[in-house]
């Protein structure tokens, strides 16, 4: 299991709509992000949301008007628990975060790209990222929320839904650990190429984001780089229950 690594410098002080106005890259230290990435498979933010702000996204999961769909994992093979999927327009926040996060990850996976020796690029815009994937006919939104009660699991698996697929999201901790919930970690796994699978467990807190890859990263060996296969999930709940708020850049069919 991976040790955590230290939080990164979170925004700066004020409401969430002055600090995403303000800083709209979210004051993250970009260049430390980028190395956790290319170094452990994940990075985490530090503190985007307040327990308040958590506590406004939580109540929406009871309301029926924000989102397009709604799903019970049980149902599908997926683990237990369910979740549901945001329709457009998205809150205000979800939004605000999404379009903040785009740019610099944009930079991080078009260099991804490169060292795997992809063509494939991304505009430096989510708008203009968006419009290729609506081309592709992917034109439903993907940010949603997750909801855990004890003995729900998620497991491992990758958020694809189409051709076009941004290469990294986001997940935030909306409920606090050992208050609201135990158990339940966020889990990544990392295949390796003739080696065995490498397991990380993420230490999340109430507020607090890791980016992570949707389904492959570069990693560098002794011949160059090559692509390494992640899957994410949550371990059983032993109590309480857990939100969570994932961003995921892509739409889908």
């Amino acid at each position: 299991m991976s040790p955590g690594p230290d939080r990164l410098p979170a925004a700066a002080s004020g409401s969430t709509r002055r600090r995403l106005a303000a800083s709209p890259f979210l004051a993250l230290a970009w260049d430390s992000v980028s190395d956790a990435l290319d170094e452990q498979g994940y990075a985490l933010t530090g503190q985007f949301l307040r327990p308040a702000e958590c506590a406004r996204l939580r109540k929406l999961y009871a309301t029926e008007a924000p989102f397009r769909r709604h799903i019970l994992m049980a149902r599908h093979g997926y683990g237990r628990g369910e979740y549901k999927y945001f329709g457009y327009p998205l809150p205000e926040i979800v939004e605000k975060l999404r379009t903040a996060l785009y740019p610099q990850l944009a930079q991080l996976a078009n260099r991804w790209q490169e060292n795997l020796g992809s063509a494939t690029r991304y505009p430096a815009s989510h708008d203009d990222f968006l419009r290729r994937c609506h081309r592709a006919g992917q034109t439903k939104p993907t940010p949603l929320l997750l909801r855990y009660e004890t003995g729900d699991f998620n497991c491992l698996h990758q958020d694809l839904y189409g051709e076009h697929v941004f290469p990294l999201q986001v997940a935030i901790l909306l409920s606090s650990p050992e208050r609201d919930f135990t158990g339940g970690e966020f889990v990544l796994t990392e295949q390796r190429p003739r080696m065995q699978s490498r397991v990380s467990v993420v230490p999340l807190r109430q507020g607090e984001g890791v980016i992570f890859p949707v389904s492959a990263r570069p990693v560098r060996g002794s011949r160059g780089f090559h692509r390494v296969t992640m899957r994410h999930g949550v371990s059983p709940l032993r109590s309480g229950t857990r939100f969570t708020l994932g961003i995921i850049f892509h739409d889908a069919r």
